[in-house]
């Protein structure tokens, strides 16, 4: 802090002294009250504001914050802090308690919920929507379909080109998630793996990995060679979707909102959001009105409501 210059009484009068002194105190006060804890500021100018910290999937972010900007508009008197980084990031944050909420595309696992219990903490899940896991190409590509089981196979290196699964002669581009994402996890336990829990397939080391939905996304856009999956939600109409069989008798069933609620198209997922025990004040009047009026917005944004 800069020393204070003194005034003499033979340089400056009193009475300017106490003017400085009060306009000084007029610009310091809303200096300091904007440095205090979120959760100390006063909110429409009384009583203290709550700041909810909502992290994870990035599967969940876009609707997350879409979730936030409406509701801001019927509570602004409500912070939200709304950041991706993958499932697994948002879940390690919640266990570690520094965040409200952690959003999910996939179930916590049975070491992160000991993890949890170690900490005295009591994972609370809630689903708050559906998604269905694209499978996209570049629009050149001529594949219009395939089976659960040759998706695997392209995923674990048996299938290496295009012609394999009645495209045109090209090597095939693997793109996936990152593995600390929800949608990494739900894709290699239910599509590399079909889904048997005694099968320890791998991805290919041929697989390159992106650190985001939007990452595949471009790189699907500029690449005829590539496959990548991705949640509905973000699939532009510059990608070219695949449409999926459970096999080769099929029916072969294209993603959308009506093939996700019928129970037809085979790589569909509830998305999620934890808390650290049962939700209360604040937070728990966010987590209803999400899973009351804010279902409103999840069709919008490409995802299935839950009614």
């Amino acid at each position: 802090m800069r020393p204070t210059r003194r005034l003499y009484a033979n340089s400056q009068p009193r009475p300017l002294l106490v003017c400085v002194c009060l306009a000084f105190l007029v610009v310091l006060l809303p200096i300091l009250a904007g440095c205090r804890p979120a959760a100390e500021a006063s909110a429409g100018g009384g009583g203290a504001a709550q700041t909810i910290q909502n992290k994870g999937s990035d599967t969940l972010v876009n609707l997350a914050l879409a979730w936030v900007e409406a509701y801001a508009l019927i509570r602004p008197d409500v912070r939200i802090s709304v950041t991706g980084g993958g499932s697994g990031t948002g879940i390690a944050a919640m266990i570690n308690g520094t965040v409200d909420i952690a959003n999910a595309s996939r179930a916590m696992k049975e070491e992160e919920i000991e993890a949890a219990q170690a900490n005295g903490i009591e994972p609370r899940e809630f689903t708050v929507a559906r998604d269905a896991i694209a499978i996209v190409v570049h629009p050149d590509n001529p594949v219009e379909h395939l089976t659960l089981q040759q998706i695997s196979d392209i995923y674990t290196g048996k299938i290496t080109n295009w012609s394999q699964v009645g495209s045109y002669d090209r090597p095939i581009v693997l793109l996936s998630r990152e593995s600390n994402s929800g949608t990494y996890v739900f894709f290699l336990e239910n599509v590399v793996r079909l889904g048997r829990k005694d099968d320890e397939a791998l991805f290919s080391p041929d697989t390159l990995l992106m650190p985001s939905s939007e990452g595949i996304s471009a790189e699907v856009r500029q690449n005829r060679n590539a496959i990548g999956y991705d949640g509905l939600g973000y699939v532009t109409p510059d990608q070219k979707m695949v449409a999926v069989g459970i096999d080769a008798e099929g029916p072969y069933v294209l993603p959308s909102v009506d093939s996700v609620n019928d129970g037809s198209y085979p790589i569909s997922r509830p998305l999620y959001m934890y808390t650290a025990g049962d939700p209360t004040g604040e937070i728990k009047a966010l987590l209803d009105w999400i899973l009351g009026d804010g279902q409103q917005l999840v069709k919008e944004l490409g995802f299935v409501p839950l009614h």
